[in-house]
């Protein structure tokens, strides 16, 4: 199963741009000791799996990287989506299509077990143009908090891996059925990334914010893994406490 998984030469491109509203200069804020994208970085090599490389917007960003042995390209700045960046360096790196799955990790992802992004491939493996991870909602808190992107998956008994439906901010009525909470990474066939970027945004993805209702309105399909690690997303001054916490954690651990 993971010899015909790996058959798709996945390269893992996390993008990173300087510019954030409510973190300035996320990417370089300092993770015990290292920038926050080195530490996502070497998180992705230690998941082992495919080729990890950083798709920039500045060049103190890919400094970073090299400088702690990792692979970086600049891209354009303006674009308008971490997709976008994706894409330009998925094109300037291969351009001749040898990796047939391109996965798009945010550069704030950070998790104490990186293994959780080896699950992504998954859904491709079963037909799927584009691949997400979810996990389940256990915090009922979070079932209604419009900072929690809530994920519809139609999920066969006892199945991991089941077909996406819908996604949003608000509440879901989720009946006796479970709610889960989506997890932002994705893995994109090499054409249906090159065909969402085409694309551009719809106008629900622009009217809710939520990217992936593009490829919904295209009718591409979503397959969604379940998942039960949630990596943390660093977004906020608070979410960098929490981050050097946890990699503070894993240090004493080890």
């Amino acid at each position: 199963y993971t010899d015909r998984l790996m058959s798709s030469n996945p390269l893992v491109v996390i993008p990173a741009r300087m510019a954030s509203t409510r973190l300035p200069g996320k990417p370089l804020a300092d993770v015990a000791g290292e920038p926050l994208i080195v530490r996502v970085w070497r998180s992705a090599v230690a998941a082992a799996l495919g080729p990890v490389v950083v798709a920039c917007a500045e060049a103190e960003i890919a400094e970073a990287v090299t400088a702690a042995g990792g692979k970086a390209v600049l891209t354009r700045a303006d674009h308008a989506s971490g997709s976008d960046r994706v894409f330009e360096a998925a094109e300037n790196l291969d351009p001749e299509g040898a990796h047939r799955v391109i996965v798009n990790l945010q550069g704030d992802m950070l998790a104490r077990d990186a293994s959780f992004l080896r699950r992504i491939l998954a859904p491709i493996e079963g037909g799927a143009d584009i691949a997400t991870l979810v996990k389940k909602i256990v915090n009922p808190v979070e079932a209604t908090d419009p900072s929690v992107v809530k994920a519809v998956v139609s999920f066969a008994p006892g199945a991991t891996v089941g077909r996406a439906l819908y996604f949003s901010r608000a509440t879901v009525p989720a009946g006796e059925g479970a709610l889960y909470h989506h997890i932002g990474v994705y893995a994109y066939r090499r054409r249906a990334l090159a065909e969402f970027v085409r694309l551009g945004p719809s106008a629900r993805e622009r009217e809710f914010g939520l990217e992936q209702l593009r490829a919904l309105d295209a009718g591409m399909a979503i397959g969604a893994r379940l998942v039960d690690i949630f990596p943390l997303g660093v977004d906020t001054p608070a979410d960098l406490v929490r981050a050097q916490a946890m990699i503070g954690e894993l240090h004493r651990t080890d």
